[in-house]
């Protein structure tokens, strides 16, 4: 790999454009995974009503034993990264390839979206399981607003909660909304409503753009609550170590372990649209 020298370089970076994470604020850690890399949930079902009689030894019918079922969610996610730098490269590229600030942009340039995405797909995937999705209309200007109302549609007939859901939308879907009049922009919202990332509203659900390689192929919108998906990050170790043996510099590694789960009896809080 190439190594560019300087003699005389600007010691400030052409830093690249990132973005912080997107989708922090819907998903939730309400499961513990310490020292454990699987967890069991379980989900106890109910029994249907009958008629009472007023007369026998039964009156309110026969009990049965009241079972229960269990779902196994065990973490997948185990990424690892690691970069030396040289400290004569360091010293002659006015030591603008610091370390700690190497270490910062590898989390926000990498980890941070690569979380995101994987996140939003495990929705995706999940919604489109339990078929919470539409696929029937290419969004155009005409529709954008109609399509969100199918996914509200949806979710009322499935009894999801309807306060406290966000969609995730790319860009040119957020552009054909912008021209609907029930759009409301963030600029109209009161701040302390907003969520990181968050761009307007449309009928109590908040809109947050995504870059459209966030979303799985063919997605123009994810509608999701936080109650639906488990994400937990069990592990987080960055170290930056000075001279380690057999480099004169420093030697960065990263370790993360990290999931997402979608709760087998939250799934109907998630919708999503894709083209036709």
């Amino acid at each position: 790999m190439a190594v560019n020298l300087a003699s005389k370089y600007s010691s400030k970076v052409d830093e690249r454009f990132k973005l912080q994470s997107l989708t922090e604020a819907v998903v939730n850690n309400n499961y513990d995974w310490d020292g454990v890399k699987t967890i069991s949930v379980y989900d106890i079902p109910t029994v249907a009503m009958g008629n009472y009689s007023r007369t026998g030894t039964s009156r309110y019918g026969t009990p049965a034993e009241l079972d229960n079922n269990k779902t196994d969610y065990t973490l997948t996610r185990d990424r690892s990264f690691t970069f030396a730098i040289d400290r004569g490269n360091y010293q002659e590229t006015q030591m603008v390839m610091e370390a700690g600030k190497a270490l910062a942009r590898q989390i926000d340039e990498i980890i941070v979206p690569e979380i995101d995405i994987y996140r939003l797909a495990s929705m995706s995937a999940a919604a489109v399981t339990a078929g919470n999705v539409s696929s029937a209309t290419v969004i155009t200007t005409s529709n954008a607003y109609s399509s969100l109302l199918k996914a509200t549609e949806s979710q009322a007939e499935k009894k999801a909660p309807l306060q406290g859901r966000v969609a995730f939308v790319k860009p040119s879907f957020y552009n054909f909304l912008k021209l609907d009049s029930s759009f409301v922009k963030a600029s109209e919202i009161a701040q302390n409503m907003l969520i990181k990332g968050q761009v307007g509203e449309v009928d109590g659900i908040k809109i947050v753009m995504v870059p459209s390689t966030y979303l799985p192929a063919n997605t123009e919108f994810i509608v999701t609550h936080q109650i639906a998906t488990v994400a937990p990050k069990k592990l987080e170790d960055y170290k930056t170590h000075d001279n380690p043996p057999g480099i004169n510099g420093w030697l960065v590694e990263g370790r993360t372990i990290y999931d997402a789960f979608v709760l087998k009896n939250k799934v109907n809080a998630i919708y999503v649209h894709k083209n036709a």
